[in-house]
């Protein structure tokens, strides 16, 4: 296999961190970010590169800040892959959020994929290939009351993946996203044990998904033929 680069965002756990792993047991070289948890990052970076004798970079970076993400693409000379995995959510009613709250949820769940993909997009005409795969949510499909404003980033994000994925198409350039249900990950410790039996009782699989299964979906999507693009392939156990 010849030499593939992938930037993983948000990657120091959960999806993020199940997706680095596959790639690197794949052989990707990797550009690892994330924005708080730089000590964990560095030792998956550490721990992959060992593992799969593959180059792996970490970053901390917050990527709804447009200058750290440009700052972030002064050190990817070359990229295959984009995974715009970082993101953030925000339980509460609407009236009681704040306008700083609302904005800080839109730059690192949706300008930052405006910022990732502004600065791949020349990387990836420079091969006339490459793969975009925004981390979305079926919240972003169907929405959910208490998390209005990271339904409305998630749902910018499919509306930007479509629209992107139109404008990339010629140039054998794909763009899809992977709408996921509830994943097993820390995002979900603000539910309580009952509430999350709750939410398992509502979905036809039984069982909240495993990260890693996320990862094998992102896997195959990058590994598509390019005519796979503009899609949001939804992975929710038949939930939604």
């Amino acid at each position: 296999m010849s030499e593939k680069y992938a930037l993983i965002t948000g990657a120091s756990r959960g999806i993020g961190e199940a997706i680095a792993r596959r790639f690197a047991r794949e052989g990707y070289h990797l550009y690892l970010t994330c924005s708080n948890s730089y000590n964990a990052l560095l030792t998956l970076s550490k721990e992959l590169s060992q593992a799969y004798n593959v180059p792996c970079q970490a970053f901390q970076t917050d990527m709804g800040d447009f200058a750290q993400v440009e700052e972030l693409f002064s050190h990817i000379p070359t990229l295959d892959v984009l995974v715009n995995n970082a993101g953030i959510a925000h339980m509460g009613l609407l009236m009681d959020m704040s306008r700083e709250d609302w904005q800080h949820i839109m730059d690192v769940n949706l300008n930052s994929c405006f910022y990732t993909a502004k600065f791949s997009i020349p990387l990836f005409l420079q091969k006339h290939s490459g793969c975009i795969l925004n981390i979305s949510s079926v919240w972003g499909n169907v929405g959910a009351a208490a998390e209005v404003a990271y339904s409305t980033s998630k749902a910018g994000v499919n509306g930007f993946t479509k629209a992107l994925a139109k404008e990339l198409a010629p140039s054998h350039i794909t763009v899809n996203a992977i709408a996921c249900g509830v994943i097993d990950t820390s995002m979900n410790q603000c539910f309580s044990p009952g509430e999350i039996q709750e939410l398992i009782d509502e979905i036809p699989a039984d069982r909240l998904g495993k990260a890693s299964e996320i990862a094998e979906i992102a896997l195959q999507l990058v590994n598509t033929p390019d005519y796979m693009t503009g899609q949001i392939i939804t992975v929710d156990g038949g939930w939604y």
